[in-house]
């Protein structure tokens, strides 16, 4: 479907929601998952990059663990701000890490939704959160999306609801990234 017509299709499907007011429609939507790594299929959507792909020698990894009762995603590594001698790129120090889900046809729709929280275990650092949203304002030809970015602090080791609210109330096309700075080892 082009942009044009994609537009157009929720341009009407807005107006003629708001022409069949209904009740449903004032009742808060329930929670929605997006990503919940309940498996090893989960791993598949989700793409690992760091600076050894300009000649840093920063590692992540990102891995599924069970605790008995409940599996999470635990993306982890080491960064480092060292690059390997006679690199191609003219750069003398790096380090970052980070982990963005893989793009995916269509949408999720997220109209009834104004927050995206994220269920993390930490170590007590600062991570940024991008979350890249279809930009229906382009100009013919252009394919960029818009992103918004957060920093997320994360307490160490318990569990912590991270929410993002600065996002439009619009339908995503969603692509999500963590990425981490610092050096040293960190886990996620």
């Amino acid at each position: 479907m082009s942009r044009f017509r994609g537009l157009w299709q929720a341009s009407l499907d807005a107006t003629r929601k708001a022409l069949t007011w209904n009740v449903e429609d004032w009742i808060p939507p329930t929670e929605k998952y997006i990503f919940n790594f309940s498996s090893k299929e989960e791993l598949k959507k989700w793409h690992l990059y760091s600076d050894s792909e300009f000649g840093g020698l920063s590692s992540a990894s990102l891995e599924i663990k069970d605790d008995g009762n409940k599996s999470s995603g635990d993306f982890s590594g080491k960064l480092s701000l060292d690059v390997e001698e006679g690199s191609k790129w003219k750069i003398t120090r790096s380090g970052f890490c980070g982990m963005r889900s893989k793009k995916f046809d269509g949408y999720i729709d997220l109209d009834a939704y104004d927050t995206i929280a994220f269920k993390l275990k930490g170590d007590r650092r600062c991570y940024i959160s991008t979350i890249y949203t279809e930009n229906w304002v382009n100009s013919p030809g252009q394919m960029e999306d818009n992103s918004w970015q957060s920093f997320i602090f994360v307490p160490k080791d318990n569990w912590y609801i991270a929410k993002v609210t600065e996002l439009l109330n619009v339908g995503f096309k969603l692509m999500m990234a963590f990425r981490y700075i610092p050096k040293g080892g960190f886990t996620l």
